[in-house]
């Protein structure tokens, strides 16, 4: 309880403020829908305009802030509504619609899931060979840091583009990108892990007359588990990303980055909203399955978690 104490504190203190900035974001929208309504009067002097603009707006018109939490089409939508929106578009509607959350949903993971297993597979060997190999330490390493600096946004127009020139379209171009996304974690985590023996462990093996692959498997694998399972977690994070981010400039009909850009082209922030906390619970998700994978596989070897 008291390590979820920090984290619920946040989440609170992260509530109180979007409940307080609805009102100043929606207030103008829902002064004019309110003049339209006749529910008010719009100020007629210069005194009375001055005092209805900025924040005052919301002080002078104290009785339309109730309204500010209920517009169909706000600015800034209220907790209540977007837990409201993700109600019911992930238990009241059929998983198989297009208005589905969890539809959508099932197209990010999928992407996201074949790209993070091909960016792991990835990170994996090239960490193999980093380690046991000093040239491709010199040369592979720099452009797997390289490789991170190119922005994202810029690099999937152009995968998409160039896979769908050979008919490759669908899973496969958003996978590479959510594979270029997490590979780098992996690659990073697994080089700090296999390379985490000390000097004293290594001349052990040397004089138990230890092979190179004895030393890998006995030693070196072990004990590189806990860094793996930190990377995956964050790799898969980034590889959810990278799928939501490959949906976005194609101008897919499926997955969260999809619901997103219906939201904003058709000017509903609900369903941008509630695909966005529907993402990030995915994630949430993702990366507790991971934790209990590696609590799970540390007491199996013997070792306390990290």
């Amino acid at each position: 309880m008291k390590s979820l104490l920090p984290i619920l504190t946040i989440v609170a203190a992260i509530l109180v403020i979007w409940v307080l900035a609805v009102v100043p974001m929606n207030m103008h929208l829902t002064a004019d829908q309110a003049q339209r309504d006749g529910l008010m009067v719009m100020p007629q002097t210069p005194a009375e305009r001055q005092s209805y603009s900025g924040l005052g707006l919301s002080f002078a018109n104290a009785g339309l802030i109730p309204l500010t939490y209920t517009l169909d089409r706000p600015r800034l939508p209220s907790p209540h509504q977007v837990a409201g929106e993700m109600w019911e578009t992930i238990a009241l509607r059929n998983v198989t619609s297009r208005q589905s959350l969890v539809y959508h949903g099932w197209v990010t993971l999928s992407a996201t899931l074949v790209g993070f297993a091909i960016g792991t597979t990835l990170g994996i060997l090239l960490a193999v060979g980093i380690v046991h190999n000093r040239a491709m330490d010199m040369s592979v390493m720099p452009w797997a840091i390289a490789s991170q600096t190119i922005p994202i946004l810029a690099l999937a127009p152009m995968i998409i583009v160039m896979m769908g020139q050979f008919g490759i379209q669908g899973l496969l171009p958003k996978a590479v990108i959510s594979a270029y996304l997490s590979f780098f974690p992996v690659v990073v985590g697994m080089v700090k892990g296999l390379r985490s023996p000390d000097a004293m462990q290594m001349d052990l093996l040397r004089t138990y007359y230890a092979s190179s692959s004895q030393g890998f498997w006995k030693l070196r694998l072990p004990a590189s588990v806990p860094y793996l399972f930190a990377s995956f977690k964050i790799g898969i994070s980034a590889a959810l990303v990278g799928a939501i981010v490959a949906e976005l400039p194609t101008g897919a009909r499926a997955g969260f980055g999809a619901r997103m850009l219906v939201g904003d082209q058709y000017g509903n922030p609900l369903v941008t909203w509630a695909a966005l906390f529907a993402a990030a619970i995915t994630a949430a998700a993702l990366v507790a399955i991971f934790t209990a994978m590696e609590r799970l596989t540390l007491r199996r070897m013997g070792m306390a978690a990290a």
